[in-house]
């Protein structure tokens, strides 16, 4: 699904406009990123959690060359599906 066809959704169902649903999904989404750039955690009941992880360094290889290469460490995003969400999935 593309945000186009969220956004066309989520008016959908609310009886909204189609640009206060991309208002909203754009807040939701600026909300999310400044929440986990500040090292946040954030759960919503029944859907999930997003939170960041710590990724260490490690050795790879350059797969053209076959060089040994040291990937540093960096911060990834994590999401984990809350139970209504992995029950409505199966």
């Amino acid at each position: 699904m593309t945000k186009a066809e969220l956004v066309a959704k989520i008016a959908g169902e609310s009886g909204i406009t189609k640009s206060q649903a991309e208002k909203a999904v754009d807040g939701f989404v600026a909300a999310v990123s400044d929440a986990l750039s500040q090292g946040d955690k954030i759960t919503l009941v029944g859907f999930g959690t997003f939170s960041v992880g710590e990724r260490s360094q490690r050795e790879g290889r350059n797969p053209r060359t076959g060089e040994k290469i040291s990937i540093p460490a960096s911060k990834v995003v994590k999401f984990k599906a809350g139970k209504t969400l992995s029950e409505k999935v199966k």
